[in-house]
């Protein structure tokens, strides 16, 4: 019988950080998994992680077939080979809380898609701040993002009733673009209010480089453009929220660079959401006056 999750996750230049990546991958409770590391350099994970003392049985060690591929497509290349009914992401660079597959997978008895709070972290593994954090719901698409206002590769989904693939046209904004697919043939995810899964602020990542303003608001916009013109088959009610948020989300963008430059320190998290509540108190205030 096939392992029940399979684990995700594309490594480029992450000798630093995948140890301990892995040792959060070891360490959960739940053990019925398979962890799929897809080199995107050439280099020999396998071996690193024997010499680390962190290999395992349960680890499938693939290329992506190239060097600097991208995540998108490193992601993709361990799609098209599971055999696994579910899947989950990781990034190189990210770890899970001992109990995160355990609790995904008893959510996933009842729904397709399950998504976890966020402890975002400094590289240091230091808190920042919480994401998501609060009882779980189960969401619609049009509010996921009003909760969940970070990353979204921490999803663990049923391939057999929601899956897709990741675009490689998209430079920025892809974990968001892979959901909407998901969303596709599953009206509602479970989201678990827990923190579960780490989510390190790394400098010069594809969300956290100095210059990733502009394809992050391309890639926003054309995430609103599909929704607009029916790309992921979602209700109006459920357009309407997604519209919302980006809305917002890309206000936010343009105006990060001159609030990070007064506070350096500036999560983008810290950043959008009071915009975020003003934008909901204010859509609250229009409903009431009607």
């Amino acid at each position: 019988m096939p392992a029940t999750v399979a684990i995700i996750t594309p490594a480029f230049r992450a000798q630093d950080t995948l140890p301990a990546t892995v040792q959060s991958v070891l360490a959960q409770s739940h053990g019925d998994w398979q962890h799929w590391i897809v080199a995107d350099d050439g280099f020999d994970y396998a071996g690193f992680l024997a010499q680390h003392g962190l290999h395992d049985s349960r680890q499938v060690f693939l290329s992506s077939g190239g060097v600097g591929r991208g995540a998108s497509a490193t992601r993709n290349v361990a799609l098209e080979r599971l055999e696994t009914p579910y899947a989950a992401i990781l990034d190189a660079d990210d770890r899970l809380q001992p109990e995160k597959l355990a609790r995904a997978v008893a959510g996933l008895e009842t729904h397709s898609i399950v998504t976890t709070a966020l402890d975002v972290m400094g590289m240091d593994f230091s808190h920042l701040r919480h994401v998501g954090a609060g009882p779980d719901l189960v969401l619609t698409p049009g509010e996921h993002k009003w909760v969940s206002l970070s990353m979204d590769a921490m999803v663990v989904w049923d391939r057999r009733r929601a899956d897709g693939r990741f675009d490689l046209e998209m430079s920025n904004m892809t974990d968001l673009e892979f959901l909407l697919q998901l969303y596709r043939t599953a009206p509602v995810s479970l989201h678990l209010g827990t923190p579960l899964h780490d989510y390190i602020k790394r400098e010069g990542s594809m969300s956290n480089g100095k210059d990733v303003t502009a394809g992050m608001i391309a890639s926003k916009r054309e995430i609103l453009r599909r929704l607009e013109t029916g790309h992921y088959g979602l209700g109006e009610e459920d357009v309407a929220g997604l519209a919302g948020f980006l809305a917002v989300s890309i206000a936010a963008e343009a105006a990060y660079g001159e609030a990070r430059a007064a506070r350096p320190d500036l999560l983008f998290e810290d950043h959008i959401e009071p915009m975020l509540r003003a934008a909901q108190a204010q859509s609250s205030g229009a409903t009431a006056d009607r």
